[in-house]
């Protein structure tokens, strides 16, 4: 199964980005699953209806959020409706949407997308490491599905290795997003399964995690605010993860991906031939 996974979308440069760029990668690298992390796409606060179904049409499959889940209230109501935008799976016992979902890949392959939120300088939620086994016990690799992909949405680097070793040999891949800077980890653990740290953003890097420039630096030399965070609006590199996963439901080959004007262009050779 070839899988991809692009991370946080900001605002309009990187839903710009998003819809010019993956439907020709479905193609052109024989996709059979895609999973965006859409949760800075409206204005980098939130998802709303009408995006998520761009980037459904675009090509993804499933659509995963974060800390800003519902900064959007209408996400409160749509995603009821939409089973595959997946919110984090510890949020409290009756939260609007669902944590996870079982979906079908374009080889015929079920594909289990879970989406789970870290607690380390983030929001107490209920704890993710149990939060997984449940998900896990719920619906196994290579019983209840032939892909297990989890969303671990955190801050810290050290809750998000420490979460890829917990669910190693148990899940297909783990890739971490939230902090917007793609790290340079991206590999295979030990219990076969694949792990980056953090895919990084699709955004504007030319700008503070995505955010236009003037406010953040105004607000580490002043203490003081000016105004309101606004995503950058600069050409967007396009972020994320891909993966090669095999029947055994292990990860056999992943590399990171970058493609756009800021970054070095990095796309995964294995795919390239």
């Amino acid at each position: 199964m070839r899988f991809l996974f692009v991370g946080d979308i900001v605002g309009r440069s990187g839903r710009a980005a998003l819809l010019a760029l993956l439907p020709g990668l479905r193609i052109r690298w024989k996709l059979d699953f895609v999973v965006v992390n859409g949760e800075n796409a409206a204005g980098g606060f939130g998802i709303t209806e009408a995006i998520c179904e761009d980037f459904l049409a675009a090509g993804a499959d499933a659509v995963t959020l974060g800390n800003h889940a519902f900064d959007q209230k209408e996400a409160l109501s749509f995603i009821e409706r939409q089973p595959r935008l997946i919110r984090p799976a510890n949020f409290p016992p009756g939260a609007p949407g669902r944590g996870s979902a079982v979906l079908k890949a374009a080889n015929g392959g079920r594909v289990k997308v879970v989406n789970m939120m870290g607690r380390v300088f983030m929001d107490s939620l209920d704890d993710p490491f149990r939060a997984i086994d449940a998900e896990i016990a719920a619906c196994p690799l290579r019983q209840g599905c032939d892909a297990l992909f989890v969303d671990f949405h955190a801050e810290a680097t050290s809750e998000k290795q420490a979460f890829g070793h917990y669910v190693d040999g148990r899940v297909s891949l783990c890739a971490g997003t939230h902090t917007h800077t793609p790290s340079a980890d991206a590999r295979i653990l030990s219990g076969g399964t694949g792990f980056i740290t953090e895919v990084g953003m699709t955004g504007d890097y030319d700008t503070v995690i995505g955010m236009d420039k003037a406010e953040p630096l105004h607000r580490f030399t002043r203490k003081l605010p000016s105004g309101r965070f606004e995503p950058g609006s600069g050409e967007a590199t396009l972020c994320g993860v891909a993966a090669e996963i095999g029947q055994d439901g292990r990860t056999k080959k992943i590399a990171p991906v970058r493609i756009g004007p800021w970054l070095e262009p990095a796309s995964p050779a294995f795919w390239n031939a």
